[in-house]
């Protein structure tokens, strides 16, 4: 990536997308986890490919509550590093990565035990319920190695490294995939196998970002150990991107729970449509995670002006890919459902959930890039009170389209609500600039 060069645009366009480019790889590589489970499993049957949605969208959930790790990683680190303060952005990421393993073993833990208990609230029934089940508390065996991915994730964009982590995002990834289709059709097991696959992708990947890390701090001859005073700041801290993320990934979680209580046509239609908005979502917010970076180390340095003049290029750049993405989407949205069930009525109200993705992508691009923009910046207290505000203006609405039978294509429409309320809100604290705070 150090030899690119783009022709006609700006030296800090030119900046953002040599971070953006590797980051948009690893970003759209993330989502081919759950993509090629969804592929795979869809195969298996409806309820297998049902049961995928329901327990894939309980996990985004637990893992969006821990997004902190990476977000607010990303963010300390870059503002510390601007500042000149690397010794302290090391001591940084080794207390995230404690953090990651004391929260992935306490979350995998209480998740495996009341599996049934959180999929039956969102409601999972019968064989839909089994398999969801399966798929669920297999998966928790994963759950500490995919925070510590988080954490090491989060200080090597800080430190404007994000060529690495696409390389372990695209490499376990690949392998997810090859040892879930070697298990699935060579072995012919069932849906326990394609999370048995995931689960070792992620220790590997873990291990991969650990000895990397190690190899970066340790000139800085800081402490390995936890120490629960600095953990407990850490905590305390995070408690606004914990609930910024709470309302956010809540409220997608309640959506795929009115979808459930439809039809298993309903939730696994649903859950095609959902994760192709996904890994859509997660390409565009490629630039905001080059934003973090860029916005925490120039206000650490002092420098607020560049600072919002590179959110505002962000800003433009993240909308594009969302202008282009939607306008594909919609060009291909028949064919595309087909490669993900084979049942005649799931793919065909697949294919008319992705006009809804389509017609919302620009709008995610808007609303992802102001998320990171803000975050960069550490303005997580806003970001929480905007993410429980849309919410709340929302999810009633979300319910209320189940209790008047509606359809899923209501639900959907409420769905793009939820994002145009979350870029306004967000929209309007960029133009206020209380975000443009300098120093550490």
């Amino acid at each position: 990536m150090k030899y690119i060069y783009f022709v006609g645009i700006s030296s800090r366009d030119r900046q953002l997308l040599k971070l953006a480019i590797p980051a948009l790889g690893a970003l759209l590589a993330e989502p081919l986890y759950v993509l090629a489970d969804t592929a795979v499993v869809g195969h298996l049957g409806t309820s297998a490919l049902g049961g995928l949605g329901v327990s894939s969208s309980a996990l985004l959930l637990i893992y969006g509550l821990c997004f902190f790790l990476a977000y607010g990683t990303t963010a300390a680190v870059a503002r510390l590093t601007g500042a000149g303060e690397t010794r302290k952005a090391a001591s940084q990421v080794v207390q995230s990565i404690w953090l990651a393993v004391f929260v992935g073993v306490s979350l995998g833990l209480i998740i495996f035990i009341f599996s049934s208990q959180i999929l039956g609230a969102m409601g999972a029934t019968g064989d839909l319920l089994i398999q969801a089940r399966i798929y669920l508390q297999i998966s928790m065996y994963g759950a500490p190695a995919m925070l510590i991915m988080l954490a090491g994730v989060g200080y090597l964009r800080g430190v404007k490294d994000t060529v690495r982590p696409l390389w372990v995002s695209v490499g376990t990834a690949v392998l997810n995939l090859v040892l879930e289709i070697i298990l699935i059709y060579g072995f012919k097991m069932g849906i326990g196998a394609s999370a048995a696959a995931t689960v070792v992708a992620q220790w590997i990947g873990a291990i991969i970002y650990l000895i990397w890390i190690g190899q970066t701090i340790r000139p800085h001859q800081i402490s390995l150990a936890p120490r629960f005073d600095l953990l407990k700041d850490l905590l305390r801290v995070s408690l606004e991107l914990l609930t910024r993320n709470l309302s956010t990934a809540g409220t997608f979680l309640i959506a795929t729970a009115v979808a459930a209580r439809i039809s298993d046509v309903d939730v696994a239609a649903h859950q095609v449509a959902f994760q192709i908005w996904f890994t859509l979502a997660m390409a565009m917010d490629a630039m905001a995670i080059a934003a973090q970076a860029m916005i925490g180390n120039l206000l650490g340095a002092g420098d607020s002006s560049e600072a919002k003049k590179v959110g505002e290029r962000a800003i433009v750049w993240s909308v594009g890919i969302g202008v282009v993405s939607g306008a594909l989407l919609a060009a291909i949205h028949i064919p595309l459902s087909e490669v993900f069930s084979s049942d005649p009525a799931v793919t065909a109200l697949a294919s008319f959930l992705f006009i809804y993705v389509a017609a919302m992508s620009p709008i995610s691009g808007i609303a992802f890039a102001l998320d990171g923009i803000l975050i960069g910046a550490g303005d997580h207290r806003y970001l929480a009170k905007a993410m429980v505000a849309a919410t709340i203006c929302t999810v009633p609405i979300m319910c209320l389209t189940r209790i008047l039978d509606l359809g899923i294509g209501w639900l959907w429409a409420t769905i793009c609500l939820f994002m145009g309320l979350r870029s306004l809100l967000l929209g309007m604290r960029f133009r206020s600039e209380r975000w443009m705070v300098t120093g550490i």
